[in-house]
């Protein structure tokens, strides 16, 4: 069989254009050069074609931008000069911002196909947008509602109450219940959301369950990663602030309130009634104690172990998790006392005669 390669294969991603070089740069928001280019697709600047656009993501890549072919380059401003002659450049502030437009471009989000599938169950008084597509097997429980031009992926549940908002996406395999969604909220395959929470205590005859009376509250633009867990609340709602990206494999206990345009990587665990501010970043396998508050802006490094409040602001890394640079100067320090012992111990050369 014959391998496909290449940026956008089309065995995968339908491809618009070709596009002239004044509706990429206008895609990329920034001015056109003087040229009638045709541009046909995208491709990485070692492997440009001189009918295909690419870009300059860090200054790293300089040698690589003077070599290309590429008949479009999207660039910095401070990287003019490193363009060749063969290439027009389409300056721009932020050229990996620019290129994700133009992505869109060429490979444009497939477009919903109305209709429920015949295998789907949607119980009757689910309400279903007519504008809404509803794959093979998916499953709409009662009193559901599915906003206007959602997909629900085949083998979905959408749960009993469950509220969609419009244009979300649910991938195969998702089961969604307790839950209420904002707008174009994406939630890739596996992902389970609403269920009840680790919640429990130690009575005398052993453990008792706590009920989970909370709801999960998704707000608009959240994207939920594969196979990633959200439980829904205790007392309150567990809550992921708009515009917040989850990574595969995380795990978001009960009463958990995330905050707007977070980043947060695979395999992070964050347990119940912490609090998370604004635009934090937290990287892959960190953790997190129940009841901690992490303040805006705060970046948590990878495999940390959060176990106390973190301000805003604060870049912290390690187990427990703690300021980075008196984690790096400690690290630094025993390093300088590992090399002064080895050097004390090492035995004297013997004497020539």
């Amino acid at each position: 069989m014959k391998q496909l390669t290449g940026v956008g294969n089309p065995r995968f991603f339908a491809r618009t254009g070709p596009h002239p070089l004044a509706v990429v740069a206008a895609a990329a928001g920034c001015a056109p050069p003087p040229s009638d280019v045709l541009l046909t697709g995208l491709a990485a600047l070692d492997a440009a074609e001189p009918d295909e656009v690419s870009f300059l993501g860090t200054p790293r890549h300089a040698a690589l931008l003077e070599r290309t072919r590429a008949g479009a380059v999207l660039v910095h401003p401070d990287m003019r000069a490193h363009v060749p002659a063969c290439s027009s450049m389409l300056v721009t502030p932020d050229p990996v911002a620019g290129w994700a437009q133009v992505a869109a471009l060429f490979h444009p989000m497939p477009c919903v196909s109305p209709g429920i599938h015949p295998s789907a169950a949607v119980v009757g008084d689910a309400a279903v947008h007519a504008s809404a597509e509803i794959c093979a097997q998916a499953v709409i429980g009662a009193r559901a509602e599915i906003g206007a031009r959602c997909k629900i992926g085949p083998g979905a549940i959408i749960g009993e109450g469950v509220v969609l908002g419009p244009d979300c996406r649910i991938g195969p395999h998702v089961s969604i219940s307790h839950a209420l969604l904002g707008a174009r909220v994406y939630v890739y395959p596996g992902a389970r959301i609403g269920q009840e929470g680790f919640g429990f205590t130690i009575a005398s005859h052993g453990f008792q369950t706590v009920p989970q009376l909370g709801c999960v509250i998704l707000e608009d633009d959240v994207e939920v990663g594969a196979n990633t867990t959200i439980d829904r609340g205790c007392l309150r709602d567990t809550v992921i602030g708009a515009g917040t990206r989850l990574d595969n494999l995380v795990q978001v206990a009960h009463n958990v309130r995330i905050g707007r345009h977070c980043a947060i990587a695979a395999l992070v665990g964050i347990s119940g009634s912490v609090e998370i501010g604004d635009f934090v970043v937290i990287a892959g396998q960190a953790g997190f104690a129940d009841h901690v508050r992490v303040g805006a802006r705060a970046q948590v490094g990878a495999q940390a172990g959060v176990m106390s409040d973190i301000a805003a602001g604060a870049v912290v890394v390690g187990s427990p998790a703690r300021p980075a640079r008196d984690v790096f100067r400690e690290i630094a320090m025993l390093k300088k006392m590992a090399r002064e012992r080895l050097a004390r111990d090492k035995p004297a050369s013997p004497a020539h005669p």
